[in-house]
């Protein structure tokens, strides 16, 4: 399994977790509203004001979850960054529940 992170401007934050629910290649996405990011890009040192999404995932998923969410992310480069969750660790109704919402 895997949690997952991604930052989005926050117009289009709540339209990319549902889809992403809604297919099924995540079972749930926390939205971490009032993020601040600053970055270098082309050059130039940012700031911008975002979401930051928290998603969990099956590890088989994230060959599909990735380029999906390149595909509906507005940023060139999107931030997807995952890591795993070793096995047996957390609530193990949880993790039974996110097996269920994935396919």
């Amino acid at each position: 399994m895997r949690v997952v992170f991604c930052t989005c401007p926050t117009a289009q934050s709540k339209v990319l977790a549902r889809t992403l629910v809604e297919e099924r290649l995540v079972a749930c996405v926390n939205i971490v509203p009032g993020l601040t990011s600053v970055y270098r890009w082309e050059g130039a040192v940012c700031e911008d004001g975002e979401d930051l999404l928290v998603m969990k995932t099956r590890a088989s998923l994230m060959e599909k979850l990735t380029p999906r969410i390149i595909e509906l992310h507005p940023y060139d480069v999107p931030e997807v960054i995952a890591l795993p969750l070793a096995e047996g660790e957390g609530n193990p109704a949880y993790l039974d529940w996110l097996l269920q919402q994935t396919s």
